[in-house]
Formats: C-alpha cells, sequence, structure tokens
C-alpha cells in the first residue's frame, strides 16, 4: 500500500471515540481551511441524514477528495492510496468486517510495532477508539468515503471460508444427494453447504453483482457475478458439492427439490448486513446436472433522479416533458439488464405526488415504495400482465407503469389504457428505439393504435464507466478510432485514457455504470410513417433528421467526455460497419 504525505502515530488511551460534537468539529475544520462557507453547514445540516461529511458532499459543497485532503492536511497525516496496492491480508485480519465499518477505519500495513490504518476522520478522539480495539500504536492515513467503503468490500470477503467448508462437507460422508440428505441441509444452520450458499450470496451482495450463475460441469462447479454487466468468475468448486447447492437454493426459493429436470423458477427474500434483499431464482438442466442462476434484487438501494442516470440534458429535459403528459404512452427498450427499470422508476419519482394516483404492474416488483400502489405478477394465483392491467383501469389510475409487455393481450391493454386518458410508461425488449415499434406491429397491434398511443420510445443500454482512481493515458486500436470517427466521437481533453486496474475497481479498469440513451419522439411525420408501415431504415432516417442521437453516437460522446472507453462501448453496444 503505497502512502502519501505525512503520517500520524497515535499511542491514545484506551478510551472509546465520543459521539458529540464531531459534526461542530468537522464544520469548524473546514470553514477555517476556506472550504465552505458557514451557510454550506446550514444547508447541509438541514439535508438531514449521514455524516456532516456525507451531506456537505451530497450537498455539493465539497467533493470527497477535497475533504479528504482537507483533514489529512489539518491533522498532518498522509492520504490513502489504493490505486498501486492492496491492504496486507495480515493487516485486515487485525478488525473482523464489523469492527471496520462501525470505526470506519481498515488497516492496511502491520508492523511489529504499528498499524497503519485508513480513516475518515483522523482526530485523536476518533482514533483512540481504532487504538482500543487493536490495542497498539496506530498511524493514521485518511482515504474518501468511496475508497474506504469500496475497500472494506474488497478486503473482507464472504467467501474467504468457502474452502475450508467444502473440505467439511466432502468429510461428512452422510451430507450426499438423496432426499435423507435435504433435511440436514434445511435445518442446520451450522451445515457446510448452507455456509457455502450464504456466503456465495452475500459477496454476490457486497461485490454489487446483478446475478449470480451457479454453473456444473464435468468435474468442477463454477459460480460466476455478473457486475456491471460483466461476468467474473469468483469460485471453483469440486463437483461432488454442485447437487447439494442446488438442493439448498431450492429449499431457500420453495422449489420442488425432487424435480431436477424440468425448469424451476423461485424467490428468497433475507437480509444480508443489514439490508432486505429479494432474489429470483431460475434453474434449468444441463448435460451435468442443474445449472443456478439467481437475479439479486437489493431492495435498500436508492431510487435515482432523472439527471443521474445519463442522459444528456436536453433529452433529460424533453423526456421530462414527455412523462408529464396527462396521457399517452412512453416505452423504454433495451435488453435483458439494460436498465430499463430503473429508468422507468426514475420517471416515476419525478411524477411521484399526492394529487396522482400511480399503479404499478411487475414481476417482479425491483423498487419497493408506500407512496406507489404496486401488483406483482403471480401467474398460479392467476394474476398475470394482462389480467393485473385490467383490474388497475378499475382503480382510478393517473400513471400506470407495466413491467414489460410480453404479449400481445398486455399491448393491447396498455395501447388502448394509453387513448383513454392515462399515462403508460412499459419497458419492452427491442434493440433500439426504432426497433419497439415495428415489434409492436409484429404483435398484431393495429398501426393507427400505436401512431395515436406512443407518444416517445426510448433506447437504452448500460456501459461501465472507467475506475477514476487507476486512469491511465493508452493509445486506441484502429477498430475504436474508426468508431469514433464514424459516429462523431473525438479525442478527450488530457488524451485517451482508460483504468489500468487497482484495488478499488477489483483490477477490471471500470467501476459501476452509466446509461446510454436513445429517444425517438412520436412526431407527426413519424406517425404516418407507422400507419404506411414503411421500412425500418426510412423511419430511421427521419428520426435522425429531426434530431434522434443513436445509441452509437451518445457512446461516442460519452467517450469523448472521459467517463468511459471506445472500447466498452462497442462491446455494449452493436456496432455495424466499423
Amino acid at each position: 500500500m503505497r502512502l502519501r504525505g505525512r503520517h500520524q502515530k497515535v499511542e491514545a488511551p484506551v478510551v472509546a471515540a465520543p459521539t458529540g460534537g464531531d459534526d461542530d468539529r468537522l464544520g469548524r475544520v473546514l470553514v477555517g481551511a476556506g472550504r465552505i462557507q458557514p451557510f454550506h453547514l446550514d444547508a447541509a445540516r438541514n439535508a438531514g441524514g449521514g455524516s456532516l461529511g456525507e451531506r456537505l458532499v451530497a450537498t455539493g459543497a465539497i467533493t470527497e477528495d477535497v475533504l479528504a485532503r482537507t483533514l489529512a492536511e489539518h491533522y498532518g497525516v498522509g492520504l490513502a492510496d489504493f490505486r498501486s496496492a492492496s491492504p496486507a491480508p495480515e493487516a485486515v485480519g487485525l478488525l473482523t468486517r464489523e469492527q471496520a465499518v462501525t470505526l470506519q477505519a481498515l488497516p492496511i500495513v502491520v508492523s511489529e510495532e504499528t498499524v497503519t490504518v485508513a480513516v475518515l476522520d483522523p482526530a485523536p478522539e476518533r482514533l483512540s477508539s481504532v487504538v482500543a480495539v487493536l490495542e497498539r500504536s496506530v498511524i493514521a492515513v485518511v482515504a474518501t468515503q468511496r475508497d474506504l467503503e469500496r475497500g472494506i468490500a474488497t478486503s473482507y470477503r464472504a467467501t474467504k471460508e468457502v474452502d475450508s467448508q467444502v473440505r467439511a462437507y466432502e468429510a461428512r460422508d452422510a451430507l450426499r444427494r438423496d432426499a435423507a440428505d435435504l433435511d440436514v441441509i434445511s435445518a442446520s444452520d451450522d451445515a457446510p453447504v448452507v455456509r457455502v450458499v450464504q456466503s456465495i450470496i452475500t459477496q454476490a451482495l457486497r461485490d454489487r453483482a446483478s446475478d449470480v450463475h451457479v454453473e456444473p460441469g464435468a468435474e468442477r462447479v463454477r459460480v460466476r457475478y455478473r457486475i456491471d454487466g460483466a461476468l467474473t468468475e469468483v469460485l471453483d468448486l469440486p463437483g461432488s458439492i454442485g447437487p447439494a447447492i442446488v438442493s439448498r437454493v431450492k429449499i431457500l426459493a420453495g422449489m420442488n427439490i425432487v424435480e431436477r429436470r424440468r425448469p424451476q423458477d423461485g424467490q428468497i427474500s433475507m437480509e444480508i448486513d443489514g439490508r432486505d434483499v429479494d432474489i429470483r431464482v431460475s434453474t434449468t438442466a444441463v448435460v451435468s446436472g442443474e445449472k443456478i442462476v439467481m437475479r439479486v434484487l437489493d431492495k435498500s438501494r436508492p431510487l435515482f433522479k432523472l439527471e443521474q442516470l445519463g442522459m444528456p440534458s436536453a433529452v433529460a429535459e424533453r423526456y421530462s416533458q414527455l412523462i408529464h403528459s396527462p396521457f399517452g404512452m412512453v416505452i423504454c427498450a433495451g435488453p435483458t439488464g439494460g436498465g430499463k427499470t430503473t429508468t422507468l422508476y426514475a420517471s416515476l419519482g419525478e411524477l411521484n405526488s399526492p394529487e396522482k394516483n400511480l399503479m404499478t404492474i411487475e414481476d417482479p416488483v425491483e423498487y419497493r415504495f408506500d407512496s406507489i400502489n404496486q401488483i406483482q405478477i403471480n401467474e398460479q394465483a392467476g394474476i398475470t400482465f394482462a389480467g393485473g392491467l385490467k383490474s388497475i383501469l378499475r382503480q382510478d389510475p393517473d400513471v400506470i407503469l407495466v413491467g414489460e409487455i410480453r404479449d400481445v393481450d398486455t399491448a393491447r391493454i396498455a395501447v388502448q389504457s394509453a387513448l383513454t386518458g392515462h399515462l403508460v410508461l412499459s419497458s419492452l425488449h427491442a434493440t433500439e428505439a426504432v426497433s419497439a415499434l415495428y415489434r409492436l406491429l409484429d404483435m398484431g397491434i393495429e398501426a393507427f393504435l400505436i401512431a395515436s398511443s406512443v407518444t416517445a420510445v426510448v433506447a437504452q443500454r448500460l456501459v461501465r464507466r472507467s475506475c477514476t482512481s487507476c486512469l491511465e493515458v493508452y493509445a486506441p486500436t484502429a477498430d475504436e478510432l474508426a468508431f469514433l470517427q464514424a459516429f462523431g466521437g473525438e479525442e478527450p481533453i488530457g488524451g485517451y485514457r482508460h483504468g489500468t486496474g487497482c484495488h478499488l475497481c477489483a483490477h477490471t479498469g471500470y467501476l459501476e455504470r452509466i446509461g446510454v440513451y436513445e429517444m425517438l419522439v412520436i412526431t407527426d411525420e413519424v406517425r404516418e410513417l407507422i400507419i404506411d408501415r414503411a421500412p425500418h431504415d426510412q423511419m430511421r432516417k427521419l428520426a435522425r433528421s429531426q434530431g434522434m442521437r443513436t445509441l452509437q453516437e451518445q457512446g461516442a460522446r460519452l467517450v469523448t467526455e472521459g467517463m468511459t472507453t471506445a472500447a466498452e462501448v462497442m462491446r455494449s453496444i452493436y456496432v455495424a460497419g466499423v
């Protein structure tokens, strides 16, 4: 671990850190350094939620980097740098994950006499609690909130004990595939298989994984996480434990543990690290056994605002105008996992008010809000998209969100709802905006109904952001330069840069994602082409002449702004002719 600046060695008495006065002290430090003004403190205190530092960052009064640098300068300590190295395992082991989260401290280097610890606030009264737990002298260095949280998440792996649990499983000959074993698997929380499954799910949530794949092979079982849209292998387990893992997941999801040939679907609700999590489970038989895919839905995740999604300001402003229409249909198109539901809920968040009745029908309900009336699809109980949508129309709705248009019945009812004075928001699987209209035509919806009801189609993809902690200048390939030239991209200020991989981004060079949007507004000219069933290319040409910027052009814009790389855009968005 590389450290920047000076260090502060603390041998404080073993006393608990004070809980009061921290905000006042931090406020005095920042105002005294000229980083903020007193009115910023008043605005932050009224914002509510989190520490004063978090509220100042949230209100835009200061950045995390400036906050960390100011505290380091005030207390005469260095800055933690996670770019070049990872915290030493022997240092990390001095605190449990729970202690690290509570103390907001991560040990990174240990010597015979001292421990170097990354902290948010190096004030002596705060460090005394760290000294009390570690029972040795501490050298403090300051980390940003983002870096510390990510450092804790990557340093404390829930899967680190999986190997020992697998060995324990193999040693217990009684735990095998037959039905008698399943009672043991479900009854004992200490059973090795139970702990292996719990570790896999827990680490998936900590790694921000959207999906967990458990894939049986001839002799091994591979576990992969989909993080920021890309699959990453995290575990390689012996094949003997595969059937037991499948059985344990089936028990948690309320599925038939005896049926191993037919595909099954189920759902798990549990609490992990104090967060409520819903998990959609799907099993299917493959050549070497049963494959499991778990979609992880963190119910505690925040609701994004439209301006946070990555829409250009002009597109966001026009889209906001369209969703405030009293009636009509707005379609969000894209592939599975493309962020359509997130965009639709950001739209609902902007529309939500006491004067409106907002209702949704989804499978599953991914975001839960008390002020929105949400219906969960349950086909066994007879609640389908088409049937549920009919019942919603009798509930005096103002805004209706249809989780997905899957069939002609749902499409027809949604279109008719838009024509009868309701605003309908829905997702649809399609490659781009114009293709979504042709999907409705292919379903059998009359062209004049589509032209009369649909007001806009937004196609979207998610691309990975370049990790800002490990950016370095690089030379793009000829294909990447050809892509940028074809779609109007330019070299970013400061040159082409990409993430080289560091501790914070799990050495991928990317961290989190941003949306790429293509918005087709249904104008009178577009309506005429819909009614005439004009060719796809003709409609797309008209849309571009009216100002629609394609997914590829928007992706090239993000490259020009330095948000991502041309290689990532080309991976995420289909590019023809380049």
